[in-house]
C-alpha cells in the first residue's frame, strides 16, 4: 500500500498542460476566439499597408498618406488603454462584442470612403476597436485557462502577428491587383460578425472584479498624444522636425510614468513602481525587442530597391521575421523549466540576426546568396522576440497581485503598441537622416540600410542586459 501522500498524487490530476489541452474540446473556442481578435485586429495593419498606393490612385490624398498608418497606431494604444476599464464594466462577452462592433463600422466606413479624410476617419475608428480587440484578448488569458496554459495561450495569441502578416498582404495584393481595393476591407465583415457572435458566445458573461472599471484619462491622454506626436514628425523628411518631435513625445513619456507612480488610476500595474525591479524589466525587455523588430517596416522597400524584387516578394521577405517569432513563440512556450534561461539569451538571437542584416541588407544583389542572408538575418530576429515573448507576458501576469491583474493583461499590448510607435518613429528618422530619402540614389539606400540595422542592434544588445538582469531579480 502506498503511503497517503503517494496515493493522492497517483490519483488527483495534475493541471491541464500541452498543446491538446489548450486547443481541444474544453479550450479551444476560446482559444480561437481570442486568437481570432487579435489575428482581425493584426491583419488590418498589413492588408491596409498593402492596398493604400491603389487607394490613393482611386480616391486621392496624397498628402495624407502616411496618416492612414499614424492615426490607426494612435487609435490603437488609445483603445488598448481603455480595454481594463471596459472589460470590468462590462465583462469578457459584451467587452469582445463591443471592440468587434466597433471594429467593423470602422471597417465598413473605409470600405465605403469617398475620401481619403472619410478613410482617415474610418482608420481612426477601427484603430480604436482593433486596439480594444488586442489589448482585451490578452487580458482575457487570465480569466480563461488555467496558469500552466498561460505560457501557450500567449504563444499563440502572439503568433497571430505572423499569420497575419502572410494573410493581409495577401488579401490586400489581390484585391488592389484586381482594382478592387474596397473588397479587402468587405471581405473582412463576415469575419468580424462570425467572431462576434459565435465567438464572443463562448466567453464568459457578466462583469469581471478583477480590473478596474474607471478609465485613468489623464494617463490615456499623456500617452497617447506622446504616441501622435513622435507618428506624426516621423512623416517629415526633416531632421529638426523629427528630433523635436522624438524629444517633445520623450518629454510626454516621462510625464506620463511620473503620474502613472503616483495615480490611484493606472495604466501599469503598482507593482511596476514598486521596490522590486523584475516587472519594471520586463517591460523594458518587451519594449527594446519590440523597437527591434520595427526594422521590418523598411524591409519591402530595400528589398526592391537594392535586392530587384517585385512588390509581393519583397513584402514576403520582410515576412520572414514574423515567421521566425512565430516559430520561436509556438516551439519555446512549453519549455517552463528553462523560462529564465529562455528569456536571458533570447535577445542574443535577435542581436545576432540584426548584425547579419547589417552586412546583408545593404547588398544592391538579387542574387540567392543575398536574398537568402537577409532571410537567415530577419529569421534570427524574429526568433530571439517570439522565444522569449510568451514567457515575458506570463511573468507580467505572475508578478502582478490578484487586485492589479486586469490592468496586467492590458499593459503588454500597450507597451507592445507603444514600443512599435516609437521604434517606427526613431525607424523613419535614422532613414531619412542617413540618405533614406535620395530616391535616385542606391548609396543613398544603402547607407540607411546599414545605418538603420547598426543603431538597432543596440536596442538588441541593450535587450540582452535587460533580460539577464530580468532572470537574475527573479531567480533571487
Amino acid at each position: 500500500m502506498l503511503p497517503a501522500s503517494k496515493e493522492q498524487e497517483t490519483t488527483i490530476p495534475g493541471p491541464p498542460r500541452g498543446w491538446g489541452a489548450l486547443l481541444g474540446r474544453k479550450h479551444g473556442p476560446v482559444a480561437a476566439t481570442l486568437a481570432g481578435g487579435v489575428a482581425l485586429h493584426a491583419i488590418n495593419v498589413f492588408l491596409a499597408t498593402t492596398i493604400l498606393p491603389s487607394v490613393i490612385a482611386d480616391i486621392g490624398g496624397t498628402e495624407l498618406y502616411a496618416w492612414a498608418t499614424t492615426v490607426f497606431v494612435f487609435a490603437s494604444v488609445l483603445g488598448s488603454t481603455i480595454a481594463s476599464a471596459v472589460l470590468g464594466a462590462r465583462g469578457p462577452r459584451a467587452s469582445y462584442r463591443m471592440a468587434a462592433l466597433i471594429l467593423g463600422i470602422g471597417t465598413v466606413i473605409c470600405a465605403l470612403a469617398p475620401t481619403m479624410p472619410v478613410l482617415l476617419i474610418g482608420r481612426l475608428v477601427q484603430g480604436i476597436g482593433g486596439g480594444l480587440l488586442f489589448a482585451l484578448c490578452y487580458s482575457m488569458i487570465r480569466i480563461s485557462f488555467h496558469e500552466a496554459l498561460w505560457p501557450r495561450a500567449m504563444a499563440l495569441v502572439s503568433a497571430m502577428w505572423g499569420v497575419a502578416t502572410l494573410v493581409g498582404p495577401a488579401i490586400g495584393g489581390v484585391f488592389a491587383e484586381l482594382n478592387a481595393w474596397r473588397w479587402s476591407f468587405w471581405i473582412l465583415i463576415p469575419i468580424v460578425i462570425l467572431f462576434g457572435t459565435w465567438g464572443a458566445s463562448r466567453l464568459p458573461a457578466g462583469a469581471y472584479d478583477g480590473t478596474a472599471s474607471r478609465i485613468p484619462w489623464v494617463s490615456v491622454g499623456l500617452l497617447a498624444v506622446a504616441v501622435l506626436v513622435i507618428s506624426a514628425a516621423s512623416i517629415s523628411s526633416l531632421l529638426s522636425i523629427n528630433v523635436a518631435g522624438l524629444v517633445v513625445a520623450m518629454l510626454l513619456l516621462f510625464a506620463w510614468l511620473n503620474h502613472e507612480r503616483k495615480a490611484t488610476r493606472r495604466l501599469l500595474p503598482a507593482a511596476a513602481f514598486g521596490p522590486n525591479p523584475r516587472l519594471r524589466l520586463v517591460y523594458l525587455t518587451m519594449s527594446l525587442l519590440v523597437i527591434a523588430s520595427t526594422v521590418e517596416v523598411f524591409v519591402p522597400y530595400f528589398g526592391q530597391r537594392l535586392q530587384g524584387l517585385g512588390p509581393l516578394a519583397a513584402g514576403y521577405l520582410g515576412a520572414v521575421m514574423a515567421a521566425g517569432w512565430t516559430a520561436g513563440s509556438i516551439l519555446c512556450s512549453g519549455i517552463e523549466n528553462r523560462r529564465l534561461l529562455i528569456v536571458a539569451i533570447a535577445p542574443a538571437f535577435s542581436a545576432l540576426g540584426l548584425m547579419v542584416l547589417i552586412f546583408t541588407g545593404p547588398v544592391h544583389s538579387g542574387g540567392a546568396l543575398a536574398i537568402g542572408g537577409i532571410a537567415i538575418g530577419l529569421l534570427l530576429l524574429g526568433w530571439g522576440v517570439g522565444m522569449a515573448w510568451p514567457h515575458l507576458t506570463t511573468m507580467v501576469l505572475q508578478f502582478v497581485p490578484d487586485e492589479d491583474q486586469g490592468l496586467a493583461g492590458s499593459s503588454v499590448t500597450t507597451v507592445q503598441l507603444t514600443a512599435t510607435a516609437f521604434g517606427s518613429a526613431i525607424a523613419g528618422a535614422i532613414t531619412n537622416v542617413a540618405g533614406f530619402a535620395d530616391t535616385n540614389s542606391i548609396v543613398g539606400v544603402q547607407t540607411a540600410a546599414q545605418w538603420l540595422f547598426g543603431i538597432f542592434t543596440l536596442a538588441a544588445l541593450i535587450a540582452l542586459a535587460t533580460a539577464i538582469l530580468t532572470a537574475r531579480s527573479t531567480r533571487h
